[in-house]
């Protein structure tokens, strides 16, 4: 048995559980969680966002050390640091062949997966087909990134989503060249994960936003020069900053009709503005085709940084052991497994940024 936080059914609180893990299979891994990030997508699991099978072990975004390999597991062995890979691709299917890994057919949709058993028997659930919130876990080898050696093996957890997922979009998604103009709304940890990438990329301008002002220095310890808090009046704002022209990228980090509308409209005419805030399915956006026409903008999604973790989470934590990358200043809260319903309040709230689960040797 291990402790494990749990929901056993939409809108119940998550509590601290006693899980039996499902045996070792020949191409398992069993991982012992070092820490773990509470992310939005594991929020939208409790509130019905996204619908999982319940009872489910909230959590995706982990990292830890591999404890114990199945006889035809060759990827890792006993005592790599790792970096739980929530989107293994299949490698086989038309998008993966066509080198887009992220839009992989076998985990298009996929929120939960059978995985261990209640301490009464009842079949348990993991979510994302990872459940990180526990004190171990069993899982294919194929979710799971080695690590290089150097950094801290805590913070490499926020590789597995709010990294991966924010500097992904810049880099990968929108591309961003070094002396443009960006916009970042919505400053949690994808959001400042965002501003990150885009100092890297060597933006020129970073008007960071959020309806919170507290986060500013969250923003600009990141990387942001501008900071804004968020209204209706925003966009207006975001060309007064930029000569009249708008941003030449915009990153939306929160997921809602409004805010969507907010970005397209402080992107420059020929810009792009792409979505990373996850949404549901009850609001609308709308575009009439003359704005369509005339300002000549981009509008595109980003899915978990269009990356391929395999590649692109070494090359990550390669960056973080230079010193490139500093991952501290999006962690403002470490808890333990038994507080995420507060940092589940606190990101409701709009406070703070990554809480981090501070569960194994680190």
């Amino acid at each position: 048995m291990v402790k494990a936080v749990v929901v056993v059914e939409q809108g119940a609180a998550p509590e601290v559980r006693d899980v039996e893990l499902p045996a070792l299979g020949p191409q398992d891994v069993r991982v012992r969680i070092a820490a773990a990030g509470v992310c939005h997508s594991d929020l939208s699991m409790v509130n019905g966002t996204i619908a999982p099978q319940y009872p489910v072990v909230l959590g995706h975004e982990a990292s830890g050390v591999v404890a114990e390999t199945g006889p035809e597991v060759t990827s890792v062995r006993e005592g790599d640091r790792v970096v739980l890979n929530w989107a293994a691709p299949c490698r086989e299917c038309w998008f993966c062949v066509h080198d887009e890994p992220w839009l992989c057919s076998a985990i298009e949709g996929v929120t939960s997966v059978p995985r261990g058993e209640l301490a009464d028997g009842t079949q348990l659930h993991a979510c994302m087909g990872i459940g990180g919130f526990a004190e171990e876990i069993v899982l294919p080898a194929r979710s799971v990134v080695p690590l290089p050696d150097g950094g801290p093996l805590d913070l490499a957890a926020l590789l597995g989503c709010a990294v991966l997922t924010g500097v992904g979009a810049v880099r990968n998604t929108a591309k961003v060249r070094k002396g443009q103009s960006v916009l970042v709304l919505g400053l949690g940890g994808i959001g400042l994960s965002a501003v990150l990438g885009t100092r890297l990329a060597g933006a020129a301008q970073i008007i960071a936003a959020d309806v919170s002002a507290e986060k500013e220095s969250l923003a600009r310890a990141a990387g942001a020069t501008d900071f804004l808090v968020s209204d209706d009046k925003l966009a207006k704002q975001v060309r007064g900053l930029t000569d009249g022209r708008g941003v030449d990228h915009a990153f939306e980090c929160v997921g809602a009709a409004a805010t969507i509308r907010t970005a397209w409209g402080s992107v420059r005419r020929g810009g792009q503005c792409t979505v990373v805030g996850v949404g549901g399915r009850d609001q609308q956006v709308v575009f009439n085709p003359l704005e369509l026409f005339h300002f000549a903008r981009t509008l595109t999604s980003s899915i978990y940084g269009d990356s391929d973790p395999e590649k692109d989470i070494p090359q990550l934590a390669g960056e973080v052991v230079a010193g490139d990358l500093d991952l501290a200043g999006l962690v403002t809260h470490r808890i333990s497994l038994a507080d995420v319903p507060a940092a589940f309040e606190r990101m409701a709230s709009g406070h703070g940024a990554r809480s981090l689960i501070e569960i194994g040797d680190r």
